[in-house]
């Protein structure tokens, strides 16, 4: 195919103006990214050839070569990885083959430098090479193809960019940059070397280079074309903690993962017994655009003996740990494993098992001694967290006691209530840890199912996340103490309640008997039972689920995810104290009894996050009974 120009996806254009335009404000690291991607070009000819050996083409020696050329101005980073036919060429550097794309470019402020921190999430670092060059050429084969499948690639990052058909004799990818004149800097010896030793130096590949010149016996200069490697080349992970410095680990960590900022912290272990293995595990500071995606997979590298098998292994930790990168190498495991190996393997649960105690060891140590840092984490990946509760039954109790809350304490909807802070906060006599779900804060916050909780002064915890419903059915109790939901079932405030309150309460339900009888024959199948309660103290009525029913909250999150469920009938409950249900009390229009019977639930509905099948005939009863008041 003769030479193509094509016209680069919209997104792409958006972020090449970003690159061109100084996106970066430390322009070197543009290198560790193009190496990065080398390397990880690497790892992916070692997985292939697992199952052919022949796409080593008689080159089993992987390796990235940087050169420059100071005279023509260009910078050229080679690797003998696994290539790109011309299909991926225009998959992978055409456009940006990422679902989050479109997210990515709603989360730019503007800010230089924040918007530099979410290029990594997006996995879009070969781009980086238009901080410093005005024309960028890629040539590359895919191993296995014959020569005649090269492709050259090379684009000024206007607009559009050429695909043109050649002969590479050798597989693998090569780029060269056109260093612009305030880029000159990037095509010398020394400043290359300095900066793939600083970001570059733990890749496990051998990173090459000329050596620089030296001088003869005469004192002339000599110019070898001899390479040397730049780098340690060595496994990171596979070196004694006492030899890494924290800089080298955050290094490794944006190398790994991808990611632009440090991280919030990590696990580095060897372990032995049954099976030997070494982890070195991160935390991140900033959740990925993809985090909710569960179908995605996440995971941390494989390796087997210094030998990397997978990417991405998400059998490796459980899904509510997805968050987490970084490495296993171990030295049990066989060199050909696959996935199904991984999902049935016992060496593979036994590795598993011990990296989330080694997550959860680093989670509460963040917990205990950097709650600053600990908080950040938790606005990034709680809600992601909470889903343990309901995986991980033998963690259960350890994940509960990382979980933060909003409560009625503060009324704020910063998540910083631990269940051992509300734990120690309950009031003499309580017995039981009250919350509160819904749709948003505001909503929990506001829940006429509080009245009788702040008049007491119990605190309730104030759950809205989606997850929330979840979590609650999966900790049913927490050191001893069963969740209670202030919406479902009878409310029993057991001690807190005296001898006095209860005899109150017998007696309003006896003298509103008749009342909670008409309004249950006026609401028909709309309600399961009308009763009196005593958890109001400001709002006329309220609506409640049975003990085992399923929550209004959980109903309406399960509907709008599609599912079909049976819709449980509620509970309504009016407040006997209200004067509302006084005056319902005495009403002997029975068409007008009907009428606020009717606006007593839907505002109950309304007021719990619910929405009215009739909110026409909702305005009209109320229009009437406005009127008819006024009269």
């Amino acid at each position: 195919m003769s030479k193509q120009t094509l016209g680069f996806q919209t997104e792409v254009k958006q972020l090449l103006h970003l690159m061109i335009h100084s996106l970066y404000s430390n322009k070197e690291i543009f290198l560790r990214e193009l190496i990065s991607n080398a390397s990880d070009a690497c790892d992916k000819l070692k997985f292939e050839a697992l199952d052919n050996d022949g796409l080593y083409e008689n080159d089993g020696e992987l390796r990235i070569e940087v050169s420059f050329d100071k005279d023509a101005r260009t910078l050229t980073i080679r690797d003998n990885g696994i290539g790109m036919n011309r299909d991926e060429v225009i998959a992978n550097i055409g456009t940006i083959a990422r679902s989050g794309t479109r997210a990515f470019f709603e989360q730019l402020s503007g800010d230089a430098k924040k918007d530099a921190n979410l290029i990594g999430q997006f996995g879009v670092g070969f781009y980086s090479a238009f901080i410093v060059a005005d024309r960028v050429t890629l040539t590359t084969r895919r191993a296995g193809l014959p020569s005649s499948q090269g492709v050259r690639w090379e684009s000024e990052g206007a607009g559009e960019y050429t695909l043109e058909d050649l002969d590479v004799p050798q597989r693998g990818t090569e780029i060269t940059l056109h260093l612009r004149e305030d880029a000159a800097e990037f095509a010398d010896d020394w400043r290359l070397k300095s900066i793939v030793r600083k970001y570059s130096d733990h890749i496990t590949l051998p990173i090459r280079m000329k050596k620089g010149p030296s001088y003869g016996e005469n004192g002339e200069t000599v110019i070898s074309d001899e390479l040397e490697t730049v780098n340690k080349a060595s496994a990171l992970w596979a070196r004694s903690k006492s030899e890494i410095s924290e800089q080298e680990y955050r290094e490794f960590y944006k190398h790994v993962a991808h990611d632009f900022e440090d991280p919030l912290a990590w696990s580095h272990a060897r372990v032995e017994g049954r099976q030997e293995y070494t982890e070195l595990l991160f935390i991140p500071k900033r959740a990925p655009f993809d985090l909710y995606d569960r179908e995605r997979r996440h995971g941390v590298k494989l390796y087997v003996r210094r030998v990397f098998i997978l990417e991405d292994a998400d059998k490796l930790l459980p899904q509510y740990l997805r968050f987490v990168r970084g490495v296993i190498d171990s030295n049990d495991l066989p060199l050909n494993v696959s996935r199904e190996i991984l999902q049935h393997s016992k060496d593979i649960e036994a590795i598993k098992a011990g990296c989330v105690k080694k997550v959860l060891a680093t989670l509460e140590d963040l917990a205990e001694n950097r709650q600053d840092d600990y908080a950040t984490f938790w606005q990034e990946f709680g809600k992601v967290l909470k889903e343990g509760v309901g995986e991980d039954f033998a963690n259960r109790e350890r994940i509960a006691k990382l979980c933060r809350f909003s409560s009625t304490h503060s009324d704020s909807e910063t998540q910083n209530v631990s269940l051992a802070d509300y734990i120690g906060r309950m009031k003499e006599g309580q017995d039981k840890i009250y919350y509160v779900t819904a749709e948003t804060f505001a909503g929990a916050r506001n829940s006429p199912h509080l009245e009788i909780f702040r008049k007491k002064g119990v605190e309730v915890l104030l759950l809205s996340d989606r997850v929330d419903e979840w979590f609650t059915s999966s900790l049913t109790e927490f050191e001893g103490k069963p969740l209670v939901s202030v919406a479902k079932g009878g409310l029993d405030l057991g001690q807190l309640e005296d001898e006095a309150e209860k005899k109150e309460q017998e007696q309003k339900a006896s003298d509103f008997k008749e009342l909670t009888e008409r309004i249950k024959t006026s609401l028909g199948e709309r309600v399961k039972e009308v009763r009196v309660t005593h958890r109001l103290t400001d709002s006329p009525a309220c609506l409640v689920a049975d003990e085992n029913a399923m929550s209004g909250h959980l109903e309406r999150l399960l509907k709008s995810a599609g599912q079909m469920i049976n819709t449980h009938q509620p509970i309504l409950e009016i407040n006997p104290d209200h004067g509302l249900v006084q005056k319902l009390k005495g009403e002997a229009d029975s068409a007008r009894f009907e009428a606020w019977s009717q606006v007593l639930f839907d505002q109950a509905l309304l007021a719990e996050g619910g929405q009215l099948e009739d909110p026409a005939g909702f305005v009209k009863r109320m229009n009437q009974l406005m009127l008819a008041m006024s009269a």
